[in-house]
């Protein structure tokens, strides 16, 4: 069992990434993106270099203007020195394509120590709330959307 101290400096890693989004830091993404990292959300499955991850994170129609990461839900688990898993809620306050969008996900992240750092290897993001999509709205000829969630 990893010690406090090391499962704080995985937490911090996520909050470092975490601020890169949402100072629009593609440099210190990239850094911190392994050469082939998995990202899994709604949007489907994708492997990114650190390049893409990088302009992914400069570019775009959206803006992160707050997160809340919820440490107290926060698991880290070290399945060995080199080899990290890191699980928590987030409650996220944007602005995608000029609209405010307030959410509530549950993330996680494979971290790997590479000469002697620390690099994301897959992300994943599920936007909370009833697991089979009851809470979802279905409008005429549109796809579903999650329900309006407040972070404040």
């Amino acid at each position: 069992m990893k010690s406090t101290a090391e499962a704080r400096e995985l937490l911090e890693l996520e909050r470092r990434f975490w601020n890169a989004m949402r100072d629009k830091d593609g440099r210190t993404a990239a850094e911190m993106t392994h050469d082939s990292c998995i990202v899994v959300g709604a949007q489907g499955v994708s492997a990114i270099n650190p390049d893409t991850m990088a302009r992914l994170t400069r570019e775009g129609d959206w803006e992160l203007e707050r997160y809340i990461f919820d440490e107290s839900t926060a698991e880290v688990q070290f399945l060995n020195d080199d080899v990290a898993l890191v699980a928590y809620k987030v409650q996220e306050k944007l602005t995608v394509e000029g609209k405010p969008v307030n959410l509530e996900a549950n993330d996680s992240s494979v971290w790997v120590r590479r000469n002697g750092g620390w690099l994301c290897a897959m992300h994943t993001e599920s936007v909370a709330g009833d697991p089979f999509g009851r809470d979802r709205v279905k409008s005429a000829g549109k796809s579903a959307k999650p329900s309006a969630r407040s972070v404040d």
